[in-house]
C-alpha cells in the first residue's frame, strides 16, 4: 500500500467514526426527543387507577365522527374521527361515587391556515395523523339509565358530531347524561387526569395532557 492510499484509507477511517459518532448523536438526540414528547396514557387511564373491583357495570364503546380539535392558541386546528371505549365502575356505595375512564383512538384532518396546536406556525393542511389517548373522572351521583338509550355492554352506535371550525357541534353527544341524574342536586364530574397524543407526518408529535403540552404536528 502507498503512503498516498495508505493517508487516503486513514482519512476514510476518520470520517467514517466522525460520521458514525455524528449520526449515534443524531440517533440518542431524537430518541431523546421522542421519550419526551411520548404520553403513557394508559398508564392514568384504568381500572387500578380508579381503585375500583370487578367488572364495568358500564362498558361501551362509540364511534364519533366529525368532531374539532382545538390547540394551544385557542383555536380549532383539525377535524376528529375517532373510536371511544366508556367504562364506569361503582366504587362507593354508600356515596354514590363512580369512577370512569373513557379512551380515544382516531385520526384527525388538519385544517390549511390555522395556527398549529402547539402554537408554532401555521397549518398547510398536509399535517394529517393519528391520536389517542383519554381521561379518568370521578362521579359524584345516581345512576338514571335514559330508557332511550338503555344500553350498558357493547356498542352505542355512531354519534355525527357534525362540528364547524368555530367548534359548534349540533350533533355532539355527552354521555353521562345518558346513565346519570346530571341535573340532580349534588352531582359532580371532576376529570382527575386527561392526555392525548397526536402523531403527523415526519416523525411530529404533539402531547396535550394535563401534565403539560410539549411539541407539534409540524
Amino acid at each position: 500500500m502507498s503512503p498516498k492510499s495508505a493517508n487516503h484509507h486513514h482519512k476514510f477511517v476518520i470520517l467514517f467514526a466522525t460520521s458514525t459518532l455524528a449520526l449515534s448523536i443524531l440517533i440518542v438526540l431524537v430518541a431523546n426527543t421522542f421519550a419526551k414528547e411520548r404520553l403513557k396514557w394508559q398508564q392514568q387511564v384504568n381500572r387500578r387507577k380508579c381503585d375500583a373491583e370487578g367488572e364495568a357495570i358500564i362498558n361501551v364503546h362509540q364511534r364519533v365522527v366529525k368532531s374539532v380539535d382545538s390547540g394551544q392558541a385557542g383555536n380549532y386546528w383539525a377535524f376528529d374521527n375517532y373510536d371511544r371505549n366508556i367504562k364506569v365502575w361503582k366504587i362507593d356505595e354508600t356515596t354514590n361515587e363512580f369512577c370512569a375512564t373513557v379512551t380515544y383512538n382516531g385520526d384527525f384532518d388538519a385544517i390549511a391556515g390555522q395556527r398549529s396546536p402547539g402554537n408554532t406556525g401555521i397549518l398547510t393542511g398536509k399535517e394529517d395523523g393519528r391520536f389517542d389517548g383519554g381521561y379518568r373522572m370521578h362521579i359524584i351521583g345516581t345512576m338514571q339509565i335514559d330508557p332511550k338509550f338503555n344500553i350498558t355492554k357493547g356498542s352505542i352506535g355512531t354519534a355525527y358530531y357534525n362540528c364547524d371550525i368555530n367548534g359548534n357541534c349540533p350533533g355532539a353527544f355527552d354521555w353521562t347524561t345518558k346513565y346519570f341524574n346530571t341535573t340532580a342536586t349534588g352531582f359532580s364530574s371532576t376529570l382527575e387526569w386527561w392526555g392525548w397524543q397526536y402523531r403527523a407526518p415526519k416523525n411530529k408529535v404533539w402531547v396535550n395532557s394535563i401534565d403539560g403540552n410539549s411539541g407539534d404536528v409540524i
